[in-house]
């Protein structure tokens, strides 16, 4: 049976990337009888008789077949399936054509192939939840994550912190275990009168030993961290700046409103 267009071009393309670095048919054969080793998987495994009828066009390989691929010829798993006409860009545009006609949230145009990132993972034991901290120190607990979540993310222009388990200073208003984004240009607390709690400017503070997300007041050379009034927390002072700096504003909070059930 005739092979798709797409089908023969991706086996010029695989053939060209081989030659390019200088590899053979079994030298291919031999570094993927070691990834399959490696994996304990024989799925990994390419033959040379079978990556020839790729190359021809007359096979295309199964998932695992491209990861050995991408692993031999040093390129990203998602360039191989862009070779097969399968563009991880194209994701969010067909994901749309199954959109139910409720609100919904609508993918934007991926910027990067990357699928994740791997990012140093401690020990929860060792990591302490229920306090307030900046993302430097929330990476930690997320191990490898998706790219899709962090790229719109603007570390140059803004910081992100995690809101401890424990604190409840500005409950319900910011949830704990919220992140927050929060913009390190805006640190002045300015004596303005406030129509209502959601223009009032909420600010991520740093203590001496731990962080807080309050609204401010300065009085006097102290700084007053003002909470939630449903929070029943009370209102905190510090000497300013010597004790409390102010980080920025918080700009944006993603939350859970409630806790999943089994």
């Amino acid at each position: 049976m005739e092979q798709p267009p797409h089908s023969r071009s991706a086996g010029a393309k695989l053939k060209e990337l081989r030659l390019r670095l200088g590899l053979t048919l079994r030298d291919v054969e031999a570094n993927s009888r070691q990834l399959a080793a490696e994996r304990h998987n024989q799925d990994f495994f390419i033959s040379r008789g079978w990556l020839n009828n790729v190359e021809n066009g007359s096979y295309t390989p199964s998932i695992y077949k491209l990861w050995s691929l991408g692993a031999i010829y040093q390129t990203q798993w998602s360039s191989i399936f862009s070779f097969f006409g399968l563009n991880v860009s194209d994701l969010g545009r067909d994901q749309a054509l199954f959109g139910v006609p409720k609100t919904q949230i609508i993918p934007e145009p991926e910027e990067t192939e990357e699928g994740t990132v791997v990012i140093p993972l401690r020990s929860r034991q060792d990591l302490p939840l229920d306090k307030t901290s900046l993302l430097s120190r929330l990476v930690e607990i997320w191990g490898e994550i998706p790219v899709r979540l962090i790229q719109h993310l603007d570390l140059r222009k803004n910081v992100y912190g995690l809101i401890g388990l424990e604190d409840y200073t500005m409950y319900p208003l910011i949830r704990p275990g919220s992140i927050v984004q929060i913009d390190g240009n805006q640190r002045k607390v300015l004596p303005v009168h406030w129509d209502n709690e959601h223009e009032r400017p909420i600010f991520f503070i740093e203590l001496r030993d731990e962080y807080i997300c309050s609204w401010c007041e300065i009085r006097e050379g102290h700084l007053l961290a003002v909470p939630y009034p449903n929070s029943r927390c009370e209102i905190r002072r510090f000497p300013y700046p010597r004790e409390a700096e102010i980080v920025g504003r918080v700009t944006g909070v993603t939350m859970r409103l409630a806790e999943s059930q089994a």
